[in-house]
């Protein structure tokens, strides 16, 4: 199984005493959807931001595409970002950019040398592969719908091209029918980037299990149990057991 995140005994304690994140071992497949899933205070999130390289490592090695993160510059961290997109929780758009501004400032920042009128031609092409219509592309994010700040968010990450997507809660505080269409937006634009790799972050249990190939469930810090669907269906964990009982039992009702 070839890796697009390999991460070796991570360690991460913000105050020297409690280790959120301990002697954690995780591969992420190239090329898949992984869900990382647990119950709150697992570490996701602080996970997450490890492979964003926003935040650095107590002990440990985190290796993305290759990079060992902790190596890297200032310069060469922020330039490397540049293979990673992020669909924030809550998509995080400039309130005072248009759509479309939006979409394009990722390239304004890392690719000026596009000239105006690429980047905007791009941004276009983003939003349309994301479903948003063209006639809310001079909309500010205030006079969007939840769903459709998710597709602007998304047409932002996927801007330069990025060889990772990684969604951070996508679906938390989404109605039922919003929840289904982000599943499916994250489900279609993976199809569509052939040979990139997706990386969720998701309170959200059956959507995790529709639509991931790979799953990890963290717990006290580390990885309880990974694997595909079936490894979770089949595992006598009783904290597995627990989970996927109140995950899905919480769909059902």
């Amino acid at each position: 199984m070839e890796a697009a995140v390999e991460i070796r005994h991570l360690k991460k304690t913000f105050d020297g005493r409690e280790y959120v994140l301990n002697d954690l071992d995780l591969i992420v497949p190239k090329g898949q959807i992984t869900a990382i899933i647990g119950f709150s205070g697992t570490g996701k999130s602080v996970l997450l931001k490890h492979i964003l390289g926003l935040i650095s490592p107590t002990e440990g090695e985190v290796r993305v595409l290759g990079k060992v993160l902790n190596d890297l510059s200032y310069e060469e961290l922020t330039e490397f970002r540049c293979h990673l997109g992020v669909l924030f929780q809550n998509s995080a758009l400039f309130d005072d950019m248009t759509v479309i501004e939006n979409v394009g400032f990722p390239m304004v920042e890392h690719r000026p040398e596009w000239g105006e009128k690429r980047i905007r031609e791009t941004a276009a092409r983003k939003l349309n592969d994301s479903g948003m219509d063209e006639k809310h592309f001079q909309k500010l994010p205030e006079e969007l719908s939840g769903g459709q700040r998710k597709r602007v968010g998304l047409a932002r990450a996927l801007a330069l091209d990025p060889d990772i997507i990684l969604y951070d809660e996508p679906t938390t505080g989404l109605d039922p029918i919003l929840t289904e269409m982000v599943d499916d937006l994250i489900l279609s634009t993976h199809e569509k980037n052939k040979g990139s790799t997706s990386i969720m972050v998701s309170h959200d249990l059956p959507a995790a299990f529709r639509i991931s190939d790979f799953i990890v469930m963290l717990d006290k810090g580390g990885v309880l149990l990974q694997g595909d669907r079936q490894t979770f269906f089949d595992s006598k964990i009783p904290l597995v057991r627990k989970f996927l009982e109140k995950g899905f039992k919480k769909d059902e009702s």
